[in-house]
């Protein structure tokens, strides 16, 4: 009944309105909320992108970069919203999830990184207007996108022994003793474009090039016109030898000085743009490397998240009573290293996933892990003993490997997006009156 009275007090407000008042002044107009677009199960609505809109903004403010017409960033930011939004369905739909621990934990660590405990952090985002549980969600959200990411790209790329190889031949007698810092932007070709569809494309790309050419604020163009996930922070790859960027990246910015763009350049994700910002000198370091065991209970239809936690917590009561770590992961781990007796051997940095090796830096030699959560399901880790390589043949290979996977990921991950969206129902109503 509430409803129904607040609703008569404002029919009766307006019905006794001056009527000078009515005639004299054109009611301004109001956007009311609607849905600007349809992404999959999900809609998105005026009012969300807004708020994303405002934060994007702001955040090109504190930048300093040159804000580009409210409009066109309006329509980049739906589209990032749309690429969120699908991905975080398919990750959902696939059984990729954030729990409340393992959120809380990185709060902490974000937090930390900013030298504030937790609650001086959540103080410090409300005093800048920023609501602490949707600050909290956004987070769960990110990490929600990267297992996924790690799950469907970077666990699959496979680097063979034959291109390693190739790859130090290339190289040999080269010190790469220098680093490149890029900024990029990416228009996105869709899955199965017509030629129709490429040629407009290109025309678009090349006026945002000659725009760039002609001085124009590269963060501006890359916020107003790129698809790439990193648009917001100006497109910026940050700093990398030439061997750990894409071919198409590496072969284009060996010809161009700081401060130089590059001409147009195309790949099966679409038209690019890369401006060389700085070079460096780098230095190679000792390769850390950890001798580690584990046990993986995988998650799926048959074992939910909680089964397999309660199934790691009985067995790691049962090695701290003093069973043998190798005998329990001959009989539970559902890894190939289980015949092993969950020996994984010496790893190197970047050889598992982030929530992994996280979790394994974090413990001593001989220590035993709390259960961990990662994209391939819930462990029991044990560190066995550390060591720091220096430069031989052995780590030439390693480093080669890492920097033939950094190559390969930023391509892998954009024909990944691409196929993505084209899997799932997208309508974009923002344009529609």
């Amino acid at each position: 009944m509430r409803f129904f009275s607040c609703l008569f007090v404002l029919l009766l407000s307006l019905a006794i309105a001056a009527p000078g008042q009515a005639q004299n002044r054109r009611p301004e107009p109001v956007e009311v909320d609607r849905i600007v677009a349809v992404v999959g199960d999900e809609v998105i609505t005026l009012r969300e992108l807004q708020t994303h809109t405002e934060r994007a903004l702001q955040q090109l403010q504190k930048q300093g970069t040159q804000l580009p017409p409210r409009d066109v960033l309006r329509a980049q930011v739906l589209e990032r919203m749309i690429m969120d939004r699908i991905q975080l369905q398919f990750a959902r739909e696939t059984g990729i999830r954030v729990d409340d621990s393992e959120l809380d934990q990185a709060l902490v660590r974000i937090a930390s990184g900013n030298k504030m405990s937790l609650p001086q952090f959540r103080k410090a985002l409300e005093k800048d207007g920023i609501e602490f549980s949707k600050f909290r969600e956004d987070i769960r959200e990110e990490m929600t996108v990267g297992r996924l990411r790690e799950r469907e790209v970077i666990s699959r790329l496979v680097i063979s022994e034959s291109e390693v190889d190739n790859f130090l031949a290339a190289h040999q007698g080269r010190s790469d003793a220098e680093e490149y810092r890029l900024a990029h932007i990416l228009m996105r070709a869709p899955e199965g474009a017509s030629p129709g569809q490429l040629q407009k494309l290109k025309a678009r790309a090349e006026q945002v090039l000659a725009k760039a050419q002609q001085g124009g604020d590269f963060a501006e163009l890359t916020a107003t016109y790129s698809d790439a996930p990193d648009a917001m922070q100006g497109g910026e790859l940050g700093y990398r030898p030439l061997d750990r960027l894409p071919t198409l990246y590496a072969e284009a910015a060996e010809k161009l000085q700081p401060g130089k763009v590059s001409p147009l350049l195309r790949s099966s994700a679409g038209f690019h743009i890369i401006k060389l910002l700085d070079k460096r000198g780098s230095a190679l370091k000792p390769v850390r490397q950890t001798h580690a065991r584990h046990i993986l209970i995988r998650i799926n239809e048959l074992v939910s998240e909680n089964e397999a936690l309660r199934r790691l917590e009985t067995v790691r009561e049962r090695i701290a009573n003093g069973q043998d770590f190798a005998e329990l992961a001959r009989l539970y781990s559902q890894d190939g290293s289980a015949t092993k007796g969950g020996d994984l051997g010496w790893l190197n940095e970047g050889d598992t996933v982030p929530e992994f090796e996280r979790a394994m830096d974090a413990l001593k030699e001989k220590e035993l892990s709390p259960v961990v959560r990662s994209p391939f399901g819930m462990h029991l880790i044990q560190v066995l003993e550390r060591r720091q390589k220096d430069t031989s043949d052995e780590s030439r290979r390693l480093m080669a490997r890492q920097a033939l996977r950094e190559r390969k990921f930023d391509e892998a991950y954009q024909d990944w997006l691409r196929q993505l969206r084209d899997q799932y129902y997208v309508e974009n109503r923002l344009e529609e009156k």
